[in-house]
């Protein structure tokens, strides 16, 4: 007579414990789900609670005074001789090497207010574009002085002194570069950023650029 496998039995342990095992060992009785905890106290590298904190009353003493818009920015010592660097470029290359130097002077840790960046020739798109608000909105931005301001040539004598000026010597009348460069020497606090023609650049600042 043939054997008849047996169907898979499918016993109660199965489905969960069983209440008596059959080692004669208690099996452990399912525990009831947790309902909610008080936060247990905040182990390393596991956030605890998160208590507000109390808003901090700033005395007129904690608060640092802002210098009105009107305050004269104050002039670089006159002992002070400004160090010159010379970026080779040609005219049209000029506003390029510029933005650049702005670009490494920035990575560097420099402050976008302590830049200033005066063109020969034609002006820098951001010039252009801020101009076309109006002026007063132009050089307000200027006295802010909190971002990198950008200025004609023409314009350049209105700028007060920045620690870092750039010129982007990218074409105009050769006029405009011999009066706009000893300017931009003058407004520079301590470092003079030159991009453009070196001959044209040395005749006009002197053969030690």
């Amino acid at each position: 007579m043939p054997l008849i496998p047996e169907e898979p039995q499918i016993h109660e342990s199965a489905q969960g414990p069983r209440a008596t095992p059959a080692s004669g060992r208690t099996a452990p009785t399912p525990r009831p789900v947790p309902g909610p905890r008080p936060a247990a106290p905040s182990r390393p590298g596991r956030p605890g609670p998160v208590r507000p904190v109390p808003p901090v009353q700033r005395t007129p003493r904690d608060v640092a005074p802002k210098p009105g818009p009107s305050a004269p920015a104050a002039p670089a010592p006159a002992s002070v001789t400004p160090q010159v660097q010379l970026i080779p470029a040609s005219a049209q290359g000029a506003l390029d090497a510029a933005e650049e130097a702005v670009d490494l002077l920035l990575d560097s840790g420099r402050a976008p207010g302590d830049v200033l960046v005066i063109t020969t020739g034609e002006r820098h798109p951001w010039a252009t574009h801020e101009l076309s608000f109006g002026e007063a909105s132009y050089w307000a931005q200027h006295d802010a002085g909190d971002d990198v301001f950008y200025a004609d040539a023409s314009a350049a004598d209105r700028a007060a002194v920045r620690p870092v000026v750039v010129v982007a010597v990218n074409g105009g009348p050769e006029s405009v570069a011999v009066t706009a460069l000893p300017l931009a020497h003058a407004r520079a606090g301590s470092l003079l950023i030159v991009c453009g023609d070196p001959q044209q650049i040395n005749a006009v600042l002197g053969a030690g650029v």
